[in-house]
């Protein structure tokens, strides 16, 4: 793969973007034998799981916990030594505490169901307990038809789906045209666990009113499969897939941003750097944000059109702000995950989707993991505090949001946060010894994500999964991975992502 060549050897990929997706595709393709080159724009890879660490505090600024093991150990074993021999995995015990605007609160044990409902009837009642295992079923049913075509397979369009057997009975279970918020009041009656349930759109970037009930089946995972914490952090987890893919004799490429992708009669030939440097594939792989593959590094292509239609007919998923903190003292009560709800759940998705404002009561989730490591010393803790946010729109006039970048916005929102963690007696600012924040704007130009969207496209709306960028695009030769793509975001799909591009270039005829 090099400038001078006028065609690209066989079995060469070259993968763009070294996140979760892109990584676990250049590791399982470089073990069947595939030549794999990587690049990367920025001086790391992880994309945006990683740990940043801040004055011998550090935290995990991307994803703060681990589900579904399974899709990681998989693809170790499969390829090498097993993750328990790069990593350290442990529970998270007790998995969260909510705190509710009534006043009540929930602990929520790891990996047991049993434990969830006895929480829920100890502070509920034991009718309230009795209608969560009623909604549970029915989040295990959704997994159970949903889990090998709509998450584990290529999503090839509606009408493969339409041919596969049982699948209209599926669709039945599933319930697509249900949003989240509908499933849960069909089945509950307390309020809280009805805000507990609308959480879980907020997993993809959602609002619960429009995205569909099927996200139940996150709150079943959470359940059945657990959640893990990595010690040192989940952005370990990056760290283990490079040493793999080194391992497997994947090149990788830092500080190396790719400015297009060059085509030939519809197939995808190679890459061009911002230096000028071209490289050639036979297949090229995508693991930046959908959108901005097609708008800018395919902008000379007109094979994307319809793709581009597809993606923009889809609603963005907000973005985030975040808090860094560095606390003196340790509170032996604080939880690795604490969420804290506001009043008003439904002013918090109006701001993020109507008037795209930052919200002036958001929920707070803080993660202060249990781990030693990850602090100066037993006496500190390290906090990453995310609130929900609007996208950020800068001048653009072709998008929708909030300018986060207008002067003094992004500190005064930061204050306004550390006032709340207080009012709510969760913090005590006398703690503080660092702060740090990250605006929308901020995670739009770290992780060239449009707006700022962690999830790329949002789960709103009956035809979300459809709308979501294909994995194999309509350009021969080029494929996407991550959370842009099919099947979406969160650290276990662009996971699976990576696996179905895998798949799909290691049986593909040669050319």
């Amino acid at each position: 793969m090099s400038s001078k060549s006028n065609q690209a050897e066989e079995r060469t990929v070259i993968v763009i973007g070294g996140g979760l997706g892109g990584l676990s595709a250049a590791i399982r393709l470089a073990k069947k034998g595939f030549a794999v080159s990587l690049f990367e724009r920025s001086s790391t890879v992880g994309g945006k799981c990683r740990v940043e660490n801040l004055g011998g505090y550090s935290f995990d600024t991307g994803p703060s916990l681990l589900t579904l093991p399974a899709v990681y150990r998989d693809l170790f074993l499969k390829t090498g030594a097993p993750l328990e021999s790069e990593i350290t995995l442990s529970p998270v015990d007790p998995a969260f505490e909510y705190h509710f605007a009534s006043g009540k609160r929930l602990t929520l044990p790891n990996a047991s169901r049993a434990g969830v409902t006895e929480a829920i009837e100890n502070t509920f009642g034991e009718e309230r307990a009795k209608e969560w295992v009623a909604l549970m079923n029915r989040a295990e049913a959704m997994w159970d038809v949903s889990r090998e075509p709509f998450v584990e397979s290529e999503l090839r369009g509606f009408l493969p789906l339409l041919r596969r057997p049982g699948f209209l009975r599926s669709l039945k279970i599933i319930s697509p045209f249900t949003s989240l918020r509908t499933m849960a009041k069909r089945h509950l009656n307390a309020p809280e666990l009805i805000t507990l349930i609308d959480r879980y759109a907020t997993y993809t970037g959602s609002d619960p009113r429009k995205a569909p009930a099927v996200l139940l089946t996150i709150a079943y995972i959470e359940q059945i499969f657990g959640a893990w914490h990595i010690e040192g952090g989940i952005g370990e987890l990056s760290s283990a897939l490079e040493r793999r893919a080194k391992d497997l004799g994947v090149d990788i490429h830092l500080n190396s941003e790719v400015r297009s992708i060059t085509t030939s009669k519809n197939r995808a030939t190679g890459i061009i750097l911002h230096n000028g440097e071209e490289f050639m594939a036979t297949h090229i792989i995508s693991n930046v944000d959908a959108e901005f593959t097609y708008e800018k590094l395919l902008a000379h292509s007109s094979k994307g059109i319809r793709e581009r239609r597809k993606i923009k007919r889809a609603t963005p998923s907000f973005s985030g702000f975040y808090l860094l903190l560095g606390l003196k003292g340790r509170d032996a009560n604080q939880r690795h995950h604490t969420v804290s709800f506001p009043e008003n759940y439904d002013a918090e998705f109006d701001s993020l989707f109507k008037s795209f404002t930052p919200v002036s009561d958001p929920t707070l989730y803080i993660c202060s993991p249990r781990d030693l490591s990850m602090s100066p010393s037993a006496q500190h803790e390290s906090w990453f505090v995310l609130v929900n946010a609007p996208r950020h729109n800068g001048n653009s006039k072709d998008r929708v949001g909030f300018d986060w970048r207008a002067p003094g916005v992004a500190q005064h929102y930061s204050e306004h946060l550390v006032d709340l963690l207080e009012a709510r007696g969760l913090l005590d600012r006398s703690r503080i010894e660092t702060l740090t924040y990250r605006s929308p704007a901020d995670i739009e130009e770290l992780f060239n994500a449009p707006g700022g969207s962690i999830y790329g496209k949002s789960s709103n709306g009956a035809s979300a999964a459809f709308n979501r960028a294909s994995n194999r695009s309509p350009i021969e030769g080029l494929y996407l991975v991550g959370g842009s793509a099919h099947p979406g975001g969160g650290v276990p799909l662009v996971g699976i992502s990576g696996e179905i591009v895998a798949n799909a270039i290691s049986s593909a005829p040669s050319k």
